[in-house]
């Protein structure tokens, strides 16, 4: 399997994972609370399960995951801003930089797949 797709992959589940958890997960919904965001949690949520769906969806449509990745990137970079705010550790930052990385990573190459057709 090619690296490009690994990624892809991760990225997809993770998402999927993450807003399942933001649903059900009692450390999820408090952490909403602390960030500030807990009157939005059933969106974000949402726009993280259609998210990391479209990213499985796009690895067959170049501009859709083009779309879908760079959402997903500002998603995570307004993410990285709120942490910052909210004076987080470097430590508790970083998952939100590497997911912004990932998808930058991702929306580049499909970019580049959609370029090259």
């Amino acid at each position: 399997m090619k690296l490009d797709l690994i990624i892809l992959f991760f990225s997809a589940i993770s998402f999927i994972v993450y807003g399942i958890s933001s649903f059900y997960s009692k450390r999820m919904i408090s952490e909403y609370e602390r960030w500030g965001y807990q009157k939005h949690r059933i969106q974000i949520a949402i726009l993280q399960l259609l998210a990391g769906i479209g990213l499985f969806i796009g690895s067959s449509f170049p501009i859709l995951l083009a779309l879908i990745s760079s959402s997903l990137f500002i998603m995570m970079m307004v993410a990285v801003f709120v942490r910052i705010q909210i004076k987080d550790t470097i430590i508790n930052t970083l998952p939100a930089v590497f997911y912004a990385i990932v998808n930058f990573i991702i929306f580049y190459n499909s970019l580049n797949m959609y370029l090259s057709r």
